[in-house]
């Protein structure tokens, strides 16, 4: 058995705790005190944004460091949708244009990845690092200020579906599962 690095613990560590920490943030929306729950949030986008760093700084990338990264980016994003939803239900249905085509094509890029591989995807491509940062602004925004900044909003989405539709693209693309792909336009020129 090859002897895995203390740091390959320590980053899934990292990572790990925003999939534990799912359950503590939905509790704290439904019944804690709100504060709490906006800075659980923080730290959990901290942590999302320092996991990869240190996993390519350390060079101990895995296939299971970026499946349970997948699994916390999605209960993260998950949760504080739900808390959005529950502090400004307007919003949804003021944007119902831009929410619908986003849900459809999330859960298209699943579906289909589900059916392709047996599990969701990882490619954690540029696209998908810029869609996270942008969601991570707005809802860290959202949180912290309690006003929709709505330019971030827009941002957000709009990159989110250019990166789920790339990424359902990846997904015909790759007959096996794959991560770290750096996006698209690299895989297309690879392949010429």
């Amino acid at each position: 058995m090859k002897k895995r690095p203390f740091a390959y613990y320590m980053i899934n560590g990292i990572t790990l705790y925003r999939i534990a920490a799912a359950p503590v943030m939905m509790v704290l929306l439904l019944y804690g005190p709100p504060t709490w729950f906006k800075w659980l949030v923080g730290l959990s986008f901290f942590t999302d944004l320092i996991d990869g760093v240190l996993a390519r700084m350390f060079r101990v990338n895995s296939a299971l460091g970026a499946r349970l990264d997948s699994i916390g980016d999605d209960l993260t994003v998950l949760i504080t949708t739900a808390g959005l939803f529950m502090k400004r239900p307007e919003l949804f249905t003021e944007q119902l244009a831009w929410f619908l085509p986003l849900l459809l094509l999330f859960l298209i890029q699943t579906g289909f990845a589900l059916y392709r591989y047996g599990r969701i995807s990882s490619f954690h491509t540029r696209l998908a690092k810029l869609a996270a940062l942008a969601q991570g602004l707005f809802i860290l925004s959202f949180y912290f200020f309690e006003a929709v900044n709505y330019p971030l909003f827009y941002a957000a989405v709009s990159i989110t579906l250019l990166e789920l539709i790339e990424e359902i693209v990846l997904v015909y693309w790759f007959k096996e599962w794959a991560t770290d792909v750096k996006g698209l336009i690299w895989v297309w020129k690879k392949q010429r």
